[in-house]
């Protein structure tokens, strides 16, 4: 298995380009909320989305990262552009939605987005979690691609003195990307993406899997 010893690692044309020009003109016309640039649950409002998700190639790439089955917990269409250029601060993505609510020593806090459970999973259930961020457009600087901080989800999970710390202290890497590539990384590293100097089209299908079993009667939402 891939340990990804860095957080992350770029996948050069996991997508043809025939595969990436049918993604885009289904997604031309496509309307994306102004604030975020992201549509949730793309996997079930595209059903392009959803089977590249579930396909056996890239469920056994994922695999691959993973000490189980992977199970797809998470999937966001974004694009940004000059109508929706947004600026997301450094983070680390630390909460799973779940059909319910349980009790399980570790897991918490939790709250309600959109009507759905969200929970923080303890640290050694988001090492069984990893992020596929598949290009359909070149990332670049100019145009706000992901910045990472390599080696920093071995840190845990941080408090966000302890975040703005490390921002002073260590320096990022830049995230450009050829249309048709893919970025892996484990949720919990630092990251972070500005807005765009010269807007345009960028769009990246955003997918989360994990391998962890949840209690039973409990699914992953």
């Amino acid at each position: 298995m891939p340990v990804l010893e860095n957080g992350f690692e770029l996948i050069n044309d996991l997508l043809s380009e025939g595969e990436v020009q049918s993604f885009r003109e289904e997604f031309s016309s496509v309307s994306f909320p102004s604030k975020v640039g992201g549509i949730r649950n793309a996997e079930k409002k595209f059903s392009s989305i959803g089977a590249l998700a579930l396909s056996d190639s890239l469920l056994r790439k994922v695999g691959s990262y993973l000490t189980g089955t992977p199970k797809l917990v998470r999937a966001i269409l974004f694009n940004k552009t000059e109508e929706s250029n947004w600026l997301v601060t450094w983070h680390q993505d630390r909460t799973v939605a779940v059909s319910k609510r349980f009790e399980q020593s570790g897991w918490g806090p939790w709250s309600v987005k959109d009507n759905t459970d969200h929970v923080q999973p303890p640290l050694s259930v988001l090492n069984q979690m990893v992020t596929i961020r598949i290009h359909l457009d070149d990332a670049s600087i100019e145009n706000g691609c992901l910045k990472i901080f390599p080696k920093s989800h071995d840190l845990g999970l941080l408090r966000q003195s302890e975040i703005q710390q490390y921002v002073i202290d260590h320096s990022p890497v830049s995230c450009e990307a050829k249309a048709g590539s893919a970025l892996v990384m484990r949720p919990h590293i630092l990251h972070s993406s500005s807005k765009a100097a010269n807007p345009s089209q960028r769009r990246v299908i955003h997918l989360e899997y994990i391998s962890y079993e949840l209690p039973q009667g409990v699914t992953w939402a």
